[in-house]
């Protein structure tokens, strides 16, 4: 993997692994709770996270459809810590089997975005899903800093 791709990827796994830390000893009824009305459970922000980490890199990128279905992705519940932590673990592997493959030069090419039609950079989806991924896993970090109060009211 070239240098630059691998500090890309070095990044997500550190993103998926700060995930994996706060998943620890927080127990399955904390997954599906949300702080308030309009806000989203662990369980869905992961479920969210990874499936834009695949759609922007894999449907994007990659030209490689993953038949994502967004609004399902806000819906999730049941989950177990597990399958959050597989669905991070299969994500983790996808984006970095896929930088494997790439060049510098892939970076300035332009793609289609299925969902909007519009032209986008390799680069500019890279970046997007690198950001997007951050800013949810500082929502699920104040989310379970949240069900820990012990002042809390659930």
């Amino acid at each position: 993997m070239i240098p630059f791709y691998e500090e890309l990827y070095r990044r997500f796994h550190e993103l998926h692994s700060d995930i994996e830390r706060a998943l620890e000893g927080l127990p399955e009824e904390a997954l599906d709770w949300k702080p308030g009305a309009e806000m989203n459970s662990v369980a869905v922000l992961i479920t969210h996270l990874t499936g834009a980490e695949r759609f922007l890199i894999g449907d994007v990128v990659m030209g490689d459809p993953s038949n994502r279905v967004r609004e399902a992705e806000f819906q999730a519940v049941g989950q177990t810590k597990q399958d959050l932590l597989q669905r991070l673990s299969v994500t983790d592997e996808y984006i970095k089997g896929a930088f494997e493959k790439m060049s510098l030069a892939d970076l300035e090419t332009e793609r289609v975005h299925p969902r909007h039609g519009n032209n986008v950079s390799v680069a500019f989806s890279i970046l997007h899903a690198l950001e997007h991924a951050a800013t949810h896993v500082g929502h699920i970090d104040l989310t379970v800093q949240l069900w820990q109060l012990p002042e809390l009211d659930r």
